[in-house]
């Protein structure tokens, strides 16, 4: 089954184009990393498919409804993670997922998922303090929780781990391969190109709002002998 499915999109805000004419498939239980410099379209892109912009011209489909008639429904099955994503700064970390939570279930089922959040953040003690004491890793970890707890169908994960140090960001990439092998499908960007190799099944190349190449990472490092993903990226987006 076909998770995502981009087909001809274009994005423009007033004469800028800022998505030019991307397709792309992501299948279902893959982890599909969208990677390229800044002002790339990456962004733009992610907030299409998670229902926050709207499409200029072209079609994408998730999870077999069409975005353009159907944003209600998918907005049940899916969980976006922004790079600038805050939480509210006057609730305790455990008050802010019980908060997020009661959006989805009410009773049992909430407690069990804001368990979850909890435990995929992992903030031990430091879950009953306020937010506004957390540090940006500790705000990055509890956010990460929000955004998996529910097991969404489509977790849409814009730099997972920024912010964090090396050992906190590998806990994080260990739990998203975990919520994968649960039954959810990935669509992530990410500046870390460890990071990308290590999560993703494919990737897309995109520079200047267009995909310019497409496939998993040690095919890509083959077609273009690099040692590394960094490398394929520095020599196709340059």
């Amino acid at each position: 089954m076909v998770a995502i499915e981009v087909k001809n999109l274009v994005k423009k805000y007033g004469a800028i184009e800022a998505v030019k004419d991307v397709s792309f498939s992501v299948n279902d239980g893959e982890i599909f990393g969208l990677i390229g410099p800044n002002g790339a379209g990456k962004t733009t892109i992610l907030r299409i498919i998670s229902t926050i912009l709207q499409v200029t011209s072209g079609s994408v489909k998730i999870l077999g409804y069409d975005l353009s008639k159907n944003p209600g429904e998918i907005r049940k099955m899916i969980s976006y993670l922004p790079e600038d994503a805050g939480a509210y700064k006057n609730l305790k970390g455990r008050e802010y997922l019980e908060f997020i939570a009661r959006f989805f279930n009410e009773g049992k089922k909430t407690h069990e998922i804001v368990e979850k959040g909890i435990a995929i953040a992992d903030l031990k003690d430091r879950i009953n303090d306020r937010v506004d004491t957390y540090s940006k890793g500790m705000m990055r970890r509890l956010l990460v929780g929000r955004a998996l707890m529910t097991d969404p169908k489509l977790a849409i994960l814009d730099e997972p781990t920024s912010g964090l140090d090396v050992i906190n960001a590998q806990e994080i990439r260990k739990i998203i391969k975990n919520t994968v092998k649960n039954g959810t499908t990935v669509l992530l960007s990410s500046h870390n190109m460890l990071e990308v190799e290590f999560l993703c099944d494919r990737i897309a190349l995109i520079a200047e709002g267009k995909i310019v190449e497409t496939g998993k990472p040690k095919y890509l490092m083959n077609k273009y002998n690099a040692r590394n993903i960094e490398e394929v990226f520095t020599r196709v987006v340059k």
